[in-house]
């Protein structure tokens, strides 16, 4: 069956996703237009593809036991020079997204892994680009603002041409219904037909 690149995130809900996403590309990252934007659960990750079943009740179970929280984005940060990253800052929300990825990445379940570096939620907008342009991109948003409700979090697959695509949401509380869908950002590929 071989192997297939998961992810899964908050999706930046519109008109936010698409003004980060424009201004990604704008400040020269060539992959912004395959990426929506997003705060990490998960970071790329490597799994055999028939391991998608239990990923999909792990991610439903853990979604399950979540509940709305607010979100609220404010500034820009940036991990250089330890990492090429220019984000917007998560100001609220923070410990819900840790509690969310911890959950997602439990050693008992089936997307166990340990991470680079310490979890730090955010919203990339400059990714590995000359520093000019990472400057540029850090002073420009240094004023961005949104704030809104999160309910449910996202699988995403990466193509084989590197664009990230929706496989599959999971609203907070099962059965309750409640939760909108996943923003679709313009810019973006139409999601894969599903399985």
């Amino acid at each position: 069956m071989g192997t297939v690149t998961l992810g899964v995130s908050i999706a930046v809900p519109e008109p936010y996703g698409s003004f980060l996403q424009k201004r990604r590309e704008g400040f020269g990252d060539p992959h912004a237009h395959g990426i929506p934007t997003h705060v990490t659960l998960l970071p790329p990750t490597e799994v055999d593809a028939s391991s998608l079943p239990a990923i999909e009740e792990h991610l439903a179970r853990v979604a399950a036991e979540g509940r709305p929280f607010p979100m609220r984005l404010s500034g820009t940060g940036t991990f250089r020079p330890l990492s090429p990253v220019v984000y917007v800052n998560v100001v609220e929300g923070s410990s819900s997204c840790a509690w969310l990825q911890k959950r997602i990445r439990d050693a008992s379940g089936p997307v166990a892994r340990e991470l680079q570096f310490p979890y730090h939620p955010h919203v990339t907008v400059a990714h590995g680009i000359a520093e000019e342009a990472m400057d540029r991109a850090y002073e420009e948003l240094a004023g961005f603002e949104a704030a809104w409700t999160i309910d449910a979090f996202a699988l995403y697959e990466q193509g084989t041409d590197g664009v990230w695509r929706l496989e599959r949401e999971y609203p907070f509380g099962e059965g309750e219904g409640t939760a909108p869908a996943v923003p679709q950002q313009t810019g973006v590929r139409p999601p894969a037909p599903s399985r």
